[in-house]
């Protein structure tokens, strides 16, 4: 099993930055390393379907992103630290959201939400305009 946990979010102006921060743990990792597997980074805002955002695979892969967000956004992990970042630049009023981490132990990148077995519980970002 693993266990998710995402932090960061908050309220900020249009043009401005967050970091999102999702901490991975569990007992899964001692057979299965963290670096086996496949972070993502989902967002659902008010009556809309959750989206994908960006994911990233094993290093060495270059991340994948979804186009409302690609040159503003980047995803980052640390495996030492069992933790994948989301950083977030120019924000628009149109990225308020709660945004999820997800993951799921593959070595291909996965934007279909049903592709991903691990959710966190999210963290609500608004930006004002």
């Amino acid at each position: 099993q693993v266990l998710l946990a995402e932090s960061g979010g908050g309220l900020v102006q249009a043009g401005g930055s967050l970091r999102l921060s999702c901490a991975a743990s569990g007992r899964s990792f001692s057979t299965s390393p963290f670096s086996t597997y496949a972070l993502g980074w989902f967002r659902q805002a008010p009556g809309r379907e959750r989206e994908f955002v960006a994911v990233i695979a094993f290093s060495g892969v270059a991340p994948d992103y979804s186009d409302s967000v690609k040159g503003r956004f980047t995803i980052s992990r640390d495996n030492a630290k069992n933790t994948v970042l989301l950083q977030m630049n120019s924000l628009k009023p149109e990225d308020t959201a709660v945004y999820y981490c997800a993951a799921v132990r593959s070595y291909l990148r996965r934007r279909k939400e049903d592709d991903y077995e691990y959710w966190g519980q999210g963290t609500q970002v608004t930006v004002s305009s």
